[in-house]
């Protein structure tokens, strides 16, 4: 009865996509302010128009459905402007890593089958490296940043504002035939082998974009500071987030403690995402630094769980952080460490360890759940038992590019399996464990890295520490920890042992310490398969 005659058609079933955030925000809001970059001040009816300008002239190159539009910027302007350009031509966005080096790059280009590249001055050495290796020849549109002084040169055959000029301001947006369609492209780490190519589509970005805005509860007209850089999983979809609020975008070309405050201070910056170790940076500043904020900032931690320390630290700035997980193929941030109340009345200790945990699904996220990783089965609630993490919903990946064996490994049983091990609390909150790959098994008994690395972070001396396995004649393995302490302290081995020993059992205390800078990713995630091999290397 309820579908006779009812027929599904363009008056009362559209797409989901991003693409429709921008136009209102350009028509409800025009004369907000949408993007600062030094002296760069543009509103969101402004944006809008560069973006369609941008839309206009990349069609006229021949972009349409399914084509790879490549960028290699930092988070400037143009960065923003890309994740809406280039989706209005129904193409797809690319955003590529600004650390990786030429061979990655190449393979990423030809694997994407790029059409198009766009290049900030600051990284067209290392482009044009990448293009004389690829197969791929992609129109080069240089883009010169006016805040940018350091060295670069121009390798394209035609610069970003001139490329757009070319554009029709009144271009309309071409909206996705089917919300499935894809939106971007984002590739993993590759720390083994190629790295893969995750593809995302419209109707993910959408609802994740809408789920960061619930989950933090992001008022009309945020403004938000980009410490997160733009090509990791798109930004966690902020570009969209932001101007679904008609927020405003400040951009940050790299990241420093003391720009950072001086942003704060000056744009009244609300909103900011970031690894553990932007948040680290920040709350290890020099006092005088932090001086002269006198509002609240909404601060928002993936990755490693915040410690104690760093809580406490951000409290002391006035800031509120909001610990989130996920991975690339779950656009960003799929689940979140919702706050209760009651939390509040306890100890630092406590909230640190509350605080700590990977939360509940996203709102918009179907399911996530923990399986026994032979069995599928549910693991019970008890905050012991250990399994995988899995999801399931509209904010999983499509699937891996030209990768079928990769994708339906991935998605065996009917949910994405995410490869982190976790336990499930008595309150249904999920508590990661570790990385399958970096479990260490030391005479037959598992050990979480997870859980020795938190020990570690309790003490005051230390800013980073990752614990992996070295190789062991006697036992298998044994935990080695790599440990960078904090500017002006001192601490010694035998000191971290003892800590150690306070709060675990013997078989998990580090047999082997390292002292020294953690090798880390561009996003500030600890790369712990270098430190791997290091420690067999010292085996």
């Amino acid at each position: 009865m309820h579908d006779s005659d009812l027929i599904r058609n363009a008056a009362n079933f559209v797409p989901l996509t991003p693409l429709t955030f921008i136009e209102r925000s350009a028509t409800v809001y025009p004369d907000r302010l949408a993007v600062v970059h030094g002296t760069v001040r543009r509103t969101w009816s402004e944006t809008h128009a560069r973006c369609r300008r941008l839309a206009s002239a990349l069609v006229a190159a021949g972009i349409g459905k399914g084509d790879t539009v490549a960028a290699m910027l930092p988070n400037t302007p143009p960065m923003v402007e890309a994740h809406f350009g280039v989706p209005a031509t129904q193409g797809v966005l690319n955003t590529l890593n600004t650390r990786l080096d030429a061979e990655a790059l190449a393979f990423m280009l030809d694997h994407a089958d790029a059409k198009v590249l766009l290049v900030d001055r600051e990284h067209s050495r290392v482009m044009r490296a990448a293009l004389a290796r690829a197969r791929v020849r992609p129109l080069v549109i240089d883009v010169d940043d006016p805040s940018y002084d350091g060295p670069g040169e121009a390798i394209g055959s035609v610069d970003y504002e001139t490329f757009i000029a070319s554009g029709d301001p009144g271009h309309a947006f071409r909206m996705p035939d089917d919300e499935w369609d894809a939106i971007c492209l984002n590739y993993t780490s590759g720390t083994t082998g190629n790295p893969k190519g995750v593809v995302y589509h419209h109707r993910g970005a959408h609802l994740n974009a809408v789920s960061n805005i619930l989950e933090w509860n992001m008022p009309l007209h945020p403004v938000y500071l980009w410490t997160l850089p733009m090509f990791h999983c798109n930004g966690w979809c902020f570009p969209w987030t932001v101007a679904a609020r008609a927020g405003v975008n400040v951009c940050l070309r790299k990241v420093d403690a003391a720009t950072v405050f001086d942003l704060i201070r000056s744009e009244r910056v609300t909103h900011y995402c970031g690894a553990p170790i932007v948040h680290g940076l920040l709350a290890n500043a020099p006092e005088a630094m932090k001086a002269g904020i006198g509002h609240v900032v909404s601060a928002m931690v993936a990755g490693a769980a915040p410690p104690a320390s760093m809580i406490e630290g951000m409290e002391a700035m006035g800031f509120d952080l909001t610990h989130v997980y996920g991975l690339t193929e779950t656009y960003g941030p799929a689940t979140v460490c919702a706050k209760q109340d009651d939390w509040k009345s306890h100890d630092i200790a406590e909230r640190a360890r509350l605080n700590a945990r990977q939360g509940v699904r996203y709102h918009l996220e179907a399911a996530v759940d923990v399986f026994d990783t032979a069995t599928l089965a549910r693991v019970p609630h008890d905050g012991e038992t250990m399994g995988e993490i899995v999801f399931r919903g509209n904010i999983c990946m499509k699937g891996y590019l030209a990768n079928a064996a990769a994708t339906a490994e991935a998605f065996a049983g009917g949910w994405f399996h995410s490869g982190d091990l976790a336990v499930v609390d008595p309150d249904g909150y999920l508590r990661i464990k570790d990385r399958s790959k970096d479990i260490i098994i030391s005479g037959g008994e598992n050990i979480s890295s997870i859980e020795v690395e938190d020990v570690l972070y309790r003490h005051p001396a230390v800013l980073a520490a990752a614990v992996v396995a070295k190789p062991d004649a006697k036992w298998g393995e044994t935990p080695c920890a790599f440990v960078e302490v904090k500017a002006g302290r001192e601490v010694a081995a035998d000191d971290l042992v003892r800590h150690c020993k306070a709060h675990l059992a013997g078989f998990k205390v580090p047999r082997t310490i390292v002292f020294g800078e953690l090798p880390k990713t561009s996003t500030g995630k600890i790369q712990k398969f270098e430190l791997r091999a290091r420690a067999e290397a010292m085996a």
